[in-house]
């Protein structure tokens, strides 16, 4: 098991691995280019439920692999394409009605398959220049209905700064519902407090989407945490990763979705991992993916169901991974994926690393 400490603090470098118990002495060394590349941070809460095996699902997430520096066959360093849609610093518009306010590169815990690895750890909060001209930018288009803070992670921020973001958004009339989308009720359960509650109740539709991939991360002290979002009236959703050697079976998902169901959560989206840089060890192919589906849905209810969906790479959108949305290509392992807007675009399965 890792030592006490480890319980206390975030886990920042290959010495703390080490102290941790999580990275063997000869690996260290060839770790410090992953760790180059994209640092390392461990929230104390994801050190416990690893329970001091490296090779669990849980920590295959976050301790650094020297697969990362394989770059994959494809890879990005904006897979879906939020620089391409920004119209202001801090904002991405790619659909109509909703925007995506980035308002902080901090997290809690860095996921070594996230896509946007090249920025998060970065800057910290949206500067309040950007964000007047991100808010300016709102309020002047009426189509937006939907705002959805993340980051970074969005509850890495104040409760003092949320609710001035919250309130702000209120003010501008046709905005209808404030989303966030977080890690942390689950990797830093003791940030979900009666002032982040309340900061979260400042905007009247608030919806709160929790990122978790696998039942080992519901620890006692996170599922505590749901329940006081769910006492009081915050309505919860989730998103998944599929994710190679951490979730991908039918297994893994079906205990997931039943546990996130009994902490009263609506598993919402199964994502495809992005290809993003160095992630590639992650992935599974989109037939994997669409078997392990098919299996759920005789295992599981409806509302234990998320959709299966792909951001398709460059910026063109999310869809559902099924017949609606996704054609074979010519050559095996090759896909025709329409977009939400009409256009066709070729994605091929990665070959394995």
């Amino acid at each position: 098991m890792p030592r006490p400490e480890a319980f206390r603090k975030p886990l920042l470098d290959l010495p703390a691995l080490l102290d941790a118990g999580l990275v063997a002495g000869a690996d260290a060394a060839p770790l410090a280019a992953v760790a180059q590349g994209f640092p390392i941070r461990i929230a104390p809460a994801i050190v416990q439920a690893m329970q001091g095996q490296p090779d669990s699902p849980v920590a295959r997430q976050f301790l650094p692999a020297l697969a990362e520096l394989d770059p994959g066959e494809g890879a990005l360093f904006d897979p879906i394409g939020d620089e391409a849609h920004a119209p202001v610093p801090g904002l991405t518009h790619r659909y109509p009605d909703r925007v995506i306010l980035h308002v902080t590169r901090t997290c809690d815990v860095h996921c070594r398959f996230c896509f946007r690895r090249e920025v998060v750890g970065g800057s910290g909060p949206l500067p309040e220049t950007a964000l007047a001209a991100a808010l300016a930018y709102i309020a002047t288009r009426p189509a937006i209905r939907e705002v959805i803070l993340t980051g970074g992670d969005p509850l890495t921020l104040s409760p003092r700064r949320i609710s001035d973001i919250a309130r702000r958004l209120a003010a501008i009339n046709h905005v209808e519902v404030l989303r966030l989308h977080s890690r942390g009720p689950v990797v830093t359960p003791e940030r979900i407090t009666p002032a982040l509650i309340a900061a979260l109740k400042v905007f009247p539709v608030t919806w709160l989407v929790v990122h978790t991939n696998h039942a080992d991360e519901l620890t006692a002290e996170a599922r505590a945490a749901l329940a006081r979002l769910v006492q009081a009236g915050v309505p919860l959703l989730s998103q998944t990763v599929l994710l190679r050697g951490v979730n991908d079976s039918a297994e893994a998902l079906e205990s997931l979705f039943r546990a996130l169901l009994r902490a009263r959560v609506k598993p919402y989206y199964l994502h495809h991992c992005d290809l993003a840089r160095g992630a590639a060890h992650f992935r599974t192919t989109i037939g994997e993916g669409r078997a392990i589906m098919d299996a759920l849905q005789g295992r599981l209810s409806g509302i234990a169901l998320p959709r299966y969906v792909i951001d398709i790479p460059g910026g063109f959108g999310k869809v559902a991974l099924n017949s609606d949305h996704l054609s074979a290509g010519a050559t095996a392992g090759e896909y025709l994926i329409r977009d939400p807007w009409g256009r066709v675009h070729r994605y091929r399965d990665p070959v394995r690393p």
